[in-house]
């Protein structure tokens, strides 16, 4: 009866790879429309005469509305599944995109960027959640790494290549017109991703029971409800201490889009074209450095059994020497240095991406794209107050003089990156007092129970 059994067991289907193409999809999107703003915002400074201080407040718009949508949406994707709002989502930020081109309003592209924000706030919660429900324990954070940094800081780094070097340089188009196509194909995706994808193995009916046994292993449970225990989420340090590393990342990392492209105009004099592969340089130190971190945060669970130390040690290793890379960009005199020495910088950083994502995934369990949602509000939030602070501070740092009749400025950067490697050392010291084997996601004890 047995050897009757293995004849006729079947293999496991393939569908988890759609999702999986569908996710990288959208992560990719998201970062090709979110750093078009690194060319976009200083092309909108310049026409509109604004100094560092107020053209970095329009920019940090995005955030108000990114922050105000995380938890609310993590809330809703937690309880119905990420499949329409992730769609929907994928629509409406990609037509906001084409509507930057559109306008000649300061104040409507204020509202525009509100806009975007409110769209994009959702993404990451939803495919924290999908990765948890289509992939198993014991590959998820490589997943996620793929996902998140990989594809997204790819599309990041495609950006102002795609839209500086390639269609405004090579194919001579206006920025709005660039913008234009870039935001009809996220339009395309929007469509695609709502007609494939879905919310868990259940839901699909090319799914075979082989393929749900091979997801569930290791204890992967394909249920999508979950309600956060928020009593116990407030008593977490490591939740505590989880937020304030991702206040102090994602402010920092908003340098990337707001000002990278600006500082190789800036600085080093560069034109658009050649601009926008230097610029694109951090972040794909960024993608690669996902792989790196995916990969060596499962080979150290693996082989060590410290899911704890294996995350907080790679938290710490990859922000302590991005703190180090991030000085040596201010002793560079040329572009290319300089877009080495970022491209280290964000290969560190960004090795600790994956491991945001286990953590959220552990601390969270079947509650993971809420824990996901209020780390990123955390981050969002420094998304808000950091780009005030660097304007003010390049502001502090710019002289002006008349030059033969015509006022010149100057900008010295070494204190921006001064202060970003201080950022990044913080974020490595608070990674070594996370513990995400502390689940949130856990029946009460006795003691909770009585109160």
């Amino acid at each position: 009866m047995s050897g009757q059994t293995d004849l006729h067991a079947e293999s496991p289907t393939n569908v988890r790879w759609l999702m999986f193409g569908l996710a990288c999809g959208t992560s990719w999107f998201l970062y090709v429309h979110r750093y078009a703003w690194q060319f976009v915002g200083p092309l909108i400074q310049e026409t509109y005469q604004l100094d560092h201080t107020r053209s970095l407040f329009v920019f940090s718009l995005f955030y108000w509305t990114y922050a105000a949508g995380q938890i609310p949406s993590g809330v809703v994707i937690d309880r119905f599944g990420p499949h329409r709002f992730l769609g929907v989502s994928i629509l409406l930020w990609s037509i906001a995109l084409v509507g930057f081109g559109l306008t000649h309003s300061l104040l409507m592209i204020g509202a525009l960027r509100l806009l975007f924000g409110a769209a994009q706030a959702g993404c990451y919660p939803g495919l924290t959640k999908a990765t948890r429900v289509w992939f198993p324990l014991n590959s998820r954070t490589t997943i996620q790494g793929w996902i998140a940094t990989t594809f997204g800081r790819g599309g990041g780094a495609m950006s102002p290549i795609i839209l500086g070097t390639l269609l405004i340089g090579w194919c001579g188009m206006s920025w709005q017109s660039a913008l234009a196509v870039m935001g009809l194909a996220g339009v395309v995706f929007g469509v695609v991703f709502l007609c494939l994808f879905r919310n868990s193995p259940a839901d699909h009916p090319q799914v075979n029971d082989a393929e749900r046994v091979l997801i569930s292993e290791g204890g992967t449970s394909q249920s999508v409800s979950g309600i956060l225990p928020w009593k116990r989420a407030v008593r977490s340090r490591s939740l505590f201490y989880f937020i304030i590393q991702q206040f102090l990342d994602a402010g920092s990392d908003v340098v990337y889009l707001s000002l990278i492209g600006k500082y190789f105009l800036d600085r080093h004099g560069l034109k658009i074209e050649f601009g926008g592969w230097l610029a694109s340089l951090p972040l794909w130190g960024g993608a690669l450095g996902g792989i790196a971190g995916g990969w060596l945060n499962e080979y150290l669970i693996r082989t060590s059994g410290h899911r704890r130390w294996s995350r907080s040690g790679i938290g710490f290793a990859g922000k302590l020497i991005g703190c180090g890379m991030l000085y040596l960009v201010i002793q560079q005199s040329g572009p290319v240095g300089a877009g080495i020495s970022l491209m280290l910088a964000k290969f560190f950083s960004d090795w600790s991406q994956p491991t945001t994502w286990g953590t959220c995934t552990d601390l969270g369990g079947r509650c993971s794209a809420t824990v996901f949602s209020i780390i990123n509000t955390a981050g969002t939030i420094g998304g808000i107050v950091m780009p005030i602070v660097f304007g003010v501070l390049l502001d502090w740092n710019t002289t002006r003089q008349l030059v033969e009749g015509k006022m010149v400025s100057h900008t010295e950067w070494g204190p921006l990156f001064v202060l970003l490697a201080a950022m990044y050392l913080a974020c490595g010291i608070f990674w070594l007092l996370i513990d995400c084997t502390k689940s949130l996601d856990e029946f009460p004890s006795s003691s909770e129970r009585r109160e």
